[in-house]
């Protein structure tokens, strides 16, 4: 297979880089070369800000692919640029889109394809709405070959897939618990999530790649397991070898604390990570019979932590989301101590 993707290098593609590398196929990424130390040898970089529309459409003249997947498409514009750079010149597209966009808040806890795409609370999500929309106009109109795949909360070694972190990542968190500090959890950590680790998403991805089948379809790839919030951050208080101190606080009132603060709870929580998902991948299993998720959430919570701790580049400190964390958590013992 020729292969291109749009980035190629993030969270969840890196893993589907290096397995259809490995496999043999001639994989191109189309980036700006940040990240190309990380990629196997065989992996051909094309240099490019693909906003850059013209440059892009001279760097690729003449060249064709079996799939092109974007894996860095968030705004309509952005999906319409692809179209005219790829119509004719890709036997598939594979648009990377988000399984936060899914209803919220949901009419029930198990997530099909079908499940009704709405969601009020997160401009992401809309966003990634209006795309498919998009895509799908011309896959209907004029035969875009468009494949649309919705990941839900995919993770690597380089960060702990946890539920209330500052922009700067998942490090003060696990610094907090290593520190015997204690640390905010939405809700009560009882509902229920689903993490998929990076290296089990490219299987499924790599099987969608080239069928007929998937052309025109929507598939999302997750775990099959659901844990809860309070076993996510037990793993880490495990592979930390020391005791996990939750504070427990609404996804609402979470909201309401980060407005103006420069965290966006509101859309992180009440439209994603505060609802209890089960994801059904039959209809992912019919096309990819051999996948499934071989890492489970506490193997690789445990697994990520001990990388981390081991790198000490991916241990970025978070000064002010620490502070606003010490803050949250006295106010909500000053008010256990009043009673109310």
């Amino acid at each position: 297979m020729k292969v291109l993707f749009i980035g190629g290098t993030g969270t969840i593609s890196l893993a589907i880089t290096r397995l259809l590398a490995g496999r043999g196929d001639e994989v191109y990424l189309l980036n700006r070369g940040n990240r190309s130390s990380e990629l196997p040898e065989n992996v051909k970089v094309i240099k490019c800000d693909i906003s850059d529309e013209e440059n892009a459409a001279r760097l690729l003249d003449g060249m064709s692919f079996d799939c092109v997947a974007d894996f860095i498409g968030f705004l309509t514009p952005q999906v319409e640029r692809d179209f005219r750079l790829f119509n004719g010149k890709t036997k598939q597209y594979i648009f990377i889109s988000s399984a936060s966009a899914y209803l919220k808040p949901p009419k029930g806890y198990v997530i099909t394809e079908e499940t009704p795409l709405d969601n009020p609370y997160w401009g992401y999500s809309g966003n990634k709405i209006a795309c498919e929309k998009y895509l799908r106009e011309r896959y209907e109109k004029d035969g875009f070959p468009v494949t649309i795949v919705r990941p839900s909360h995919t993770y690597d070694e380089r960060s702990v897939p946890l539920g209330v972190t500052g922009y700067r990542g998942s490090w003060q968190v696990v610094k907090r618990i290593m520190d015997g500090k204690p640390v905010i959890i939405h809700g009560d950590g009882s509902s229920l999530w689903t993490i998929t680790h990076n290296s089990d998403f490219a299987r499924g991805f790599a099987g969608l790649i080239g069928r007929q089948e998937a052309i025109g379809e929507a598939f999302h790839i997750t775990s099959d397991e659901s844990v809860s919030w309070n076993e996510i951050y037990a793993a880490v208080a495990e592979a930390l070898g020391t005791e996990l101190k939750p504070c427990y606080v609404s996804s609402l009132t979470l909201a309401r604390l980060s407005y103006g603060r420069g965290y966006d709870f509101t859309g992180g929580l009440i439209g994603d990570k505060s609802n209890s998902v089960v994801f059904d991948n039959s209809k992912l299993k019919k096309l990819v019979p051999d996948f499934k998720a071989e890492i489970s959430a506490r193997e690789g919570v445990i697994r990520t932590v001990k990388y981390i701790l081991e790198h000490p580049e991916y241990q970025v400190e978070d000064p002010d989301f620490d502070r606003w964390c010490d803050r949250v958590i006295e106010a909500v013992h000053n008010l256990e101590r009043l009673h109310i």
